[in-house]
């Protein structure tokens, strides 16, 4: 059997060969590789009295901002500023920075925790950025996550993801968990927990919500569920197979693959599973619909042509035979996902045998392979279209990984124990 029927492509092959026997409970690792070649280099001091504190936010920062593959940490041993007036700036440029973190944390009652940070620059001996927030201990590594972000932002220009989530499945003996977990791997718990398949998660473009198939009944049935009052409801449980949802980008529609008529094809459903509408009809196989980020078209994969490919509709087009066809090059291109600005698309190709993530830019239509594994799977764009999370196998088991989106950076993020498939990076969350 081909391991990399996994794919949603076939979705029902998706719930095979996940054999691990281990606890329903597992920390990411995260390793490293590579990094581009322009990297920016940075010193984080460890933050005033944070060695108090059972979370150090320096350490949660540095690691941000280093998996991120743009920055390079400099050694800050031996020095240690806390406020502006302290920093010799003399003795970072002989270190190599240009930019410089320092900061302080101070216990409060109640549980509460003020953290003050402050971005330098160390060229023009001036602060970029700061922040000051209070919030609960319990809450540190959140917060950790938004000063990166901020950090990132300031000195690249694009928005960071560090405050994101995401989802995926674990498969553990013969129990399946929908798991949501920062981005880092940390913080991460099952929102629904099955001994029968659970595939496909996609989140709601609000964060609130995700989209997933079940097989719980017997058969694959699409559910939407509230993430914080873990409520659901059955959106398709239709006649034959419900799969591959996929929400529009402002929530109110999902795309859905229903074998209600026949072969599986793509339908368009209300969120609250109201007002079914049929959007393609092929004599193949149409699947993993992907919505561009002006909800305008879905692209999706079809064997329609007598291979898988991918190819392009219009939302607003009435039942239709046909479909602009987006992947010519090699004879298997599956798994579509969108950049966030809508250029190009990250899918699955197969390259000399091996099931590789690539992009393809959509005006152009140039091809990048960004991976050289032997199985990767479900790919998914980060918010900012910086890096690509997506599964992929090593030592028959499945981990998550990431790769930028110019390839230059690669991450496995592994788990200790168990299986893990259909990843899905959830979407930019409003801070409150």
């Amino acid at each position: 059997m081909s391991t990399h029927s996994r794919t949603q492509f076939y979705c029902l092959l998706t719930v095979l060969l996940w054999l691990v026997c281990t606890p329903l409970h597992a920390r990411l690792n995260i390793e490293i590789f590579g990094g581009g070649t322009e990297r920016i280099p940075i010193a984080i001091v460890p933050f005033a009295d944070e060695n108090r504190l059972q979370q150090r936010v320096t350490d949660v920062v540095a690691a941000d901002l280093q998996r991120s593959g743009l920055f390079r940490l400099i050694d800050p041993t031996g020095l240690s500023p806390y406020a502006p007036a302290e920093v010799v700036y003399s003795d970072w440029t002989n270190r190599g920075a240009s930019a410089l973190v320092i900061g302080r944390t101070i216990l409060m009652p109640g549980g509460q925790v003020e953290i003050q940070f402050r971005l330098m620059d160390v060229a023009k001996q001036a602060q970029l950025t700061g922040l000051a927030t209070v919030v609960p201990i319990t809450q540190l590594r959140a917060a950790a996550h938004r000063i990166a972000d901020i950090i990132y932002e300031a000195l690249t220009g694009e928005v960071g993801v560090f405050s994101t989530r995401i989802a995926y499945v674990l498969k553990q003996g013969n129990k399946y968990a929908l798991q949501i977990a920062d981005s880092d791997g940390y913080n991460e718990h099952s929102i629904i927990e099955y001994t029968e398949p659970i595939i496909s998660p996609t989140w709601s473009p609000d964060g609130s919500q995700i989209a997933y198939v079940s097989f719980e009944n017997k058969k694959p049935v699409v559910y939407v569920q509230t993430i914080a009052t873990r409520q659901r409801k059955a959106v398709a449980n239709f006649a034959g197979s419900n799969s591959a949802p996929a929400w529009s980008p402002d929530g109110k529609t999902l795309a859905v693959v229903l074998s209600l008529h026949g072969g599986s094809q793509i339908y368009l459903i209300n969120a609250d599973g109201s007002g079914l509408r049929r959007l393609t009809r092929s004599s193949g196989i149409d699947t993993e619909p992907n919505f561009s980020p002006d909800g305008r078209h879905i692209i999706f994969t079809s064997d329609r042509g007598g291979s898988p490919q991918i190819y392009r509709i219009p939302v607003s087009a009435t039942e239709s035979t046909t479909a602009e066809r987006l992947t010519f090059e090699g004879n298997y291109n599956v798994s579509p996902d969108f950049s966030h600005d809508g250029k190009s698309f990250a899918f699955i190709h197969r390259h000399q045998g091996r099931f590789t993530v690539a992009v393809q830019d959509i005006a152009t239509r140039q091809v990048q392979i960004l991976t050289n594994s032997q199985f990767d799977e479900s790919p998914s764009f980060a918010p900012n279209g910086r890096m690509i999370l997506h599964a992929t196998e090593i030592g028959g088991r499945g981990i998550l990984s990431a790769v930028s989106r110019d390839g230059q950076t690669r991450q496995h993020l592994s788990v200790q124990t168990g299986d893990i498939r259909e990843p899905a990076w959830g979407p930019l969350l409003k801070q409150k």
